[in-house]
């Protein structure tokens, strides 16, 4: 059994269909990658699965439980955690309390403030933060804070871990150092599911790319398949370029 399985999923914003009908499973340690031009509907997709947004339409199961109809903390609450764009950490706090926070509210919590901070040292030394455990969330940069945001959601003991676009804004080493801590998170048996536009991060490590187009899967399979697909090509170069063979999206 897929440890998740979205099938039919759909959301309408009025007229607007951000997702059309879409089926995504992760397999138990698996990587997806999750690609498409701005507006392809990716986040989108990661919010009917997280229940910040109600499908207009589909089912989601998370190793085994229906999530339709549960609140962001209960689903977090099963192992299914997520990153978010733009952080919002606890700003007055210190980056150890903000990785202790989850720790005192998943599923299985720490047994007290000490317990919890404890489990967030060894999440920070994971993510690269250990030595600004005592700065106040306010003083990061954003790429540390994306590494927050990372943290957060490994202090909730997760089966699987929703990324989205931890990546943006680094610089080609910093890459570099995202993928190998990503890969190191997955060998710990977490499944990832990484949105990215960084493609060469994407294609890197994942075992398995879903690319989405004006809200629909429009191509799934392993990497070096799906970025040969002339309907990917067209998605992120235009209808009226030549991509010439064997070209692949930038």
């Amino acid at each position: 059994m897929a440890l998740l399985e979205g099938r039919g999923l759909t959301k309408l914003f009025g007229r607007l269909v951000a997702v059309d009908h879409v089926d995504l499973t992760v397999e138990p340690g698996e990587i997806v990658g999750l690609i498409g031009p701005n507006g392809a509907g990716k986040t989108t997709l990661v919010n009917l699965i997280t229940g910040l947004e109600a499908p207009t339409d589909g089912a989601v199961t998370f190793d085994g439980h229906p999530l339709r109809g549960r609140q962001p903390p209960a689903i977090a609450r099963l192992g299914l955690a997520r990153t978010f764009q733009i952080a919002q950490p606890f700003r007055t706090m210190t980056v150890r309390q903000n990785v202790a926070v989850p720790a005192l509210f998943r599923g299985d919590p720490a047994p007290g403030v000490a317990a919890a901070l404890r489990e967030a040292d060894a999440v920070l030394e994971i993510v690269g933060l250990g030595p600004k455990r005592d700065l106040p969330a306010r003083a990061l940069t954003t790429p540390d804070l994306r590494r927050l945001e990372l943290a957060k959601a490994l202090a909730l003991r997760p089966r699987l871990m929703l990324l989205d676009e931890v990546m943006a804004g680094l610089t080609p080493t910093e890459v570099d150092a995202a993928m190998e801590m990503l890969r190191r998170i997955n060998a710990r048996g977490i499944a990832l599911v990484v949105i990215e536009h960084v493609l060469r991060a994407v294609m890197g490590l994942s075992h398995r790319v879903v690319v989405l187009h004006h809200g629909r899967k429009i191509a799934e399979g392993a990497p070096a398949q799906v970025t040969a697909a002339p309907e990917v090509i067209r998605a992120y170069l235009g209808a009226d370029q030549d991509a010439g063979p064997g070209s692949a999206p930038p």
